[in-house]
């Protein structure tokens, strides 16, 4: 295995317009992925995601807008050393491509960087995997959360 990047495409049954806001929002993301978000959807802006909010383990990481083109595309670095501007080379990239699809989106994931990053093996095979793992935990609970939000009234 490469370890290079994770790959993933689903169809959500909600027009793009709906996908896009519910991948690019605090209020929407902190639904389905972070337990807390802070975060502007433009490029540059910076923010912070937690996960375990509240608890002694709690996690908070730094991410970087690099991309919002709506409803097509949006990006963030993350996974960035502490005290520095995350860039190609120190963190990772996730990109969420949305493709309208009859009347629904194919959201196509990619999570790249892991190798650039400079990891020795065994660092890089375990976040690879945690990443991995993460992300077919949580890809899942979008499409059941932007489920919710289209049956709103």
């Amino acid at each position: 295995m490469e370890y290079g990047s994770i790959a993933r495409e689903i169809r959500i049954e909600a027009p793009p317009e709906v996908v896009y806001e519910v991948i690019s929002t605090p209020e929407h993301l902190k639904e389905w992925w972070p337990d807390e978000a802070d975060l502007k959807p433009v490029p540059g802006a910076t923010g912070t995601i937690a996960f375990g909010a509240g608890t002694p383990d709690v996690k908070v990481e730094s991410l970087t807008v690099v991309e919002a083109d709506p409803p097509r595309r949006f990006s963030f670095r993350w996974v960035c050393d502490e005290g520095r501007t995350a860039a190609p080379g120190n963190s990772l990239l996730v990109t969420f491509d949305l493709v309208p699809s009859d009347d629904g989106t194919l959201l196509r994931f990619t999570e790249t960087g892991f190798r650039e990053r400079g990891w020795e093996a065994a660092v890089l095979e375990e976040a690879y995997r945690d990443h991995a793992s993460g992300w077919d935990y949580f890809l899942p609970r979008l499409v059941a959360y932007v489920a919710r939000v289209v049956a709103r009234p």
